[in-house]
């Protein structure tokens, strides 16, 4: 059975799913979603390229930048690092490898935890870290990879009134060309978040920790709240896909209460074509994982945009599709194969990171992050293994790509809170102060 067929299965089985569901089903089951395959996903070979995948001085300075903020909770004799979605592990064995040579105190107490949802990237991670884990130094978090929904009720997909949904057949999907599928007829989901094969609380893998609550934590998701299943809204509802003629489509319900809600704290209403994304998942992980940091910080580095941006006609209909380094707006065209993101809501993650009791930071580019700690010793770290002009070039041209708007320095931008510190001292962080006089 391939992904399609097997969406097509639990669409007439249980009715419409929620974009949120495809999404999710598309990325993380744990057979046949793009995430649980073995095929190469990262680099020249793969779909994408992250920050760590550039050069190792990306995790080089994360590695300093997170020494600092050992040092700013007191230098505690014990701190854990939790990555969430270390994918093949390179940022977090840069970051190992470099406080090794380079920071012995903050090795020393480092614990460094990963929590990553794939079963066939864990094998690797667990490949990769053999000799620490069994030291001790790294964790390997086992986390829920079942996304099939069979162990949910039978009942899950009805609606308010314990009927089956019955929404309409629409229009051939395009989820990014903001064309208005018909509204549906049928009774609209209710707002369980389980209601549609998934719970929140499989996105929170901060419910779990390597070390005991009370020990310092700093928490790390590069690229991670992008790849979380959202709810693409548009002026006729909620989102749905159905089956029609053995195709994929989209029809539309009534936005539930909480997808308002967020529209109206944290985004935009849209009109006309334009369609928008509730980060619902994204809101409900980053409260349990600010409520599980009793001292540390938290850092979210991905794209994304603020709301007033929205305001502004920015950052509207973000759901995008990448299979081999192309980007497409159809979700729809190969399930399983294709990576699936939406831009990150940043106000949304700040509101409930704030809620939580974190301070957050302004939110800064990731230009302005990595400059502040590399200028301190002008990037020293990105050159120290060059030995030939020919290889300062060639990593001068990688830091480029890091920091330059042409590059990931203005695409990406990076959310800091913190829990316990004073906001003098976090404000004193060195990824914290570039431009300040």
């Amino acid at each position: 059975m391939t992904l399609r067929e097997k969406i097509e299965q639990e669409i007439r089985e249980r009715g419409p799913i929620p974009f949120s569901r495809y999404m999710e089903m598309c990325l993380y089951d744990s057979e046949l979603g793009y995430y649980s395959r073995h095929a190469e996903k990262f680099g020249k070979a793969g779909d994408f390229y992250t920050s760590s995948a550039v050069h190792a001085v990306f995790g080089r300075l994360m590695a300093r930048q997170f020494e600092e903020m050992w040092r700013a909770l007191g230098s505690p004799a014990e701190i854990e690092l939790l990555e969430l979605g270390p994918g093949r592990g390179l940022f977090a064995q840069d970051v190992l490898d470099w406080s090794e040579k380079k920071l012995p105190d903050f090795y020393g107490a480092l614990r460094y935890t990963l929590a990553e949802r794939s079963p066939s990237l864990r094998e690797r991670l667990e490949a990769r870290f053999r000799e620490r884990i069994e030291s001790g130094k790294v964790e390997l978090l086992t986390l829920p990879d079942d996304s099939s929904g069979s162990t949910r009720a039978e009942g899950a997909f009805q609606g308010p009134t314990g009927e089956d949904p019955s929404l309409s057949s629409g229009q051939a999907p395009s989820a990014g060309s903001g064309q208005a599928a018909r509204r549906s007829t049928g009774e609209r989901f209710g707002t369980n978040r389980e209601g549609h094969g998934f719970s929140c609380a499989e996105w929170c893998p901060t419910m779990q920790r390597a070390s005991a609550p009370e020990v310092p934590l700093i928490v790390f998701a590069n690229e991670f709240f992008d790849a979380l299943p959202v709810e693409v809204l548009s002026e006729t509802g909620s989102l749905r896909i159905d089956v029609h003629d053995g195709r994929l489509v989209e029809t539309w319900a009534p936005a539930s209460q909480e997808e308002l809600e967020f529209l109206d704290r944290y985004g935009v209403h849209p009109t006309g074509a334009d369609r928008t994304e509730a980060a619902l998942v994204a809101r409900h992980c980053t409260s349990r994982i600010a409520a599980n940091v009793q001292r540390g910080f938290l850092i979210a580095i991905d794209y994304g945009y603020a709301r007033e941006e929205q305001l502004a006609g920015r950052h509207v209909g973000t759901v995008m599709a990448y299979r081999q380094h192309s980007a497409s707006s159809n979700p729809y065209e190969a399930p399983g194969e294709q990576d699936i993101t939406a831009h990150v809501n940043f106000t949304a993650v700040a509101a409930a990171a704030e809620e939580n009791g974190m301070q957050v930071h302004k939110l800064l580019t990731q230009s302005q992050f990595l400059m502040g700690i590399g200028e301190a010793n002008q990037f020293a770290d990105a050159f120290e293994d060059c030995r030939l002009p020919q290889e300062r070039a060639k990593v001068a041209l990688q830091l480029k790509h890091l920091v330059t708007p042409a590059g990931m320095g203005e695409t990406f931008h990076v959310l800091v809170g913190s829990k316990g510190v004073d906001r003098s001292v976090m404000d004193g962080l060195s990824g914290l102060g570039f431009g300040k006089d």
